[in-house]
């Protein structure tokens, strides 16, 4: 691939942050990389690991003259970001970020922006349940789907530079409207973690008896809802306070289907029960078939 964009700013080094950096570099996509992080200990990581090629000491100093300036923080951060970000953002320069809800972006940073400058935010649609520079790979968008939410109006240009970037991370991209990408995150994937953070709390106040063997003979099941509740809780913390209609509107409908199926067993409905087992085994084929299992 050669070069897209002459220096690239990344605000927050985690894994995302840092897989996108590890991408970058892999990929020869930038000819200089700047990176900031509040955590000191993340920007000693990000030293030893060679990520960038500029360690900022704020993010105002990371972004000054970036052509492409990437958020990679928890949403609850944005707000606080914004002044200094928007402040330094030179004419012509595109801001995207990678968070899991985009309305809550465009709320946060929108209004903040400077004339001349790009917005269009983005969230791939990759992930593993660690966190922190150290956890970082480039190939972790590699088949996955990256989502780009540009306002109307935005430059159709910058948007094609920004949709090559990801492709050249190996993603595949898909432009949708804001609002509607949060409607179907809420459903393939703030949901599911909130079902698993919840089952596996109420784990953790089963006697100390039946806890310990829960935690013995964790088959299939218990244990991916394991790996998914040990995701971020500061990142998943801001992901539902910001996406709060979303998820309260699919959790009802789940609420609903989960009575439904309640019902179901203690009338001993075993027809209803292979019914909807048969059409949710369909989708798991079509997931599969798509290549994102």
């Amino acid at each position: 691939m050669s070069v897209l964009f002459d220096r690239i700013a990344i605000v927050g080094i985690g894994l995302i942050g840092s897989s996108f950096a590890r991408g970058l570099k892999l990929k020869n996509l930038a000819r200089e990389i700047a990176i900031h992080d509040a955590s000191a200990d993340a920007m000693r990581d990000a030293k030893e690991l060679g990520l960038g090629h500029h360690y900022c000491a704020s993010a105002g100093e990371a972004v000054a003259n970036a052509d492409l300036v990437v958020l990679a923080v928890p949403l609850g951060a944005y707000a606080d970001l914004a002044p200094m970000v928007a402040a330094n953002l030179k004419k012509g320069a595109t801001l995207s970020d990678v968070g899991s809800v985009k309305q809550a972006v465009i709320r946060d940073l929108g209004p903040s922006l400077p004339e001349g400058v790009h917005f269009i935010p983005g969230h791939p649609l990759a992930g593993t349940e660690h966190s922190g520079p150290k956890s970082g790979f480039a190939e972790l968008f590699h088949g996955r789907w990256c989502v780009l939410t540009p306002p109307p109006g935005t430059d159709e240009g910058a948007i094609a530079r920004l949709k090559a970037l990801w492709i050249g991370l190996g993603s595949q991209v898909e432009i949708m409207a804001a609002g509607h990408h949060d409607q179907v995150l809420a459903i393939t994937s703030h949901l599911p973690h909130l079902i698993a953070y919840t089952i596996v709390d109420t784990a953790t106040f089963l006697e100390d008896e039946t806890k310990q063997e829960v935690i013995k003979f964790s088959a299939t099941g218990f244990r991916d809802f394991t790996r998914i509740a040990a995701s971020d809780p500061i990142m998943w913390r801001d992901i539902f306070l910001n996406n709060r209609e979303a998820v309260l509107e699919m959790l009802g409908r789940f609420t609903e289907d989960l009575t439904a199926l309640q019902r179901a067993i203690r009338w001993g409905e075993g027809e209803k029960l292979q019914e909807v087992f048969t059409r949710t085994r369909a989708i798991r084929r079509g997931i599969i078939d798509a290549k994102q299992a």
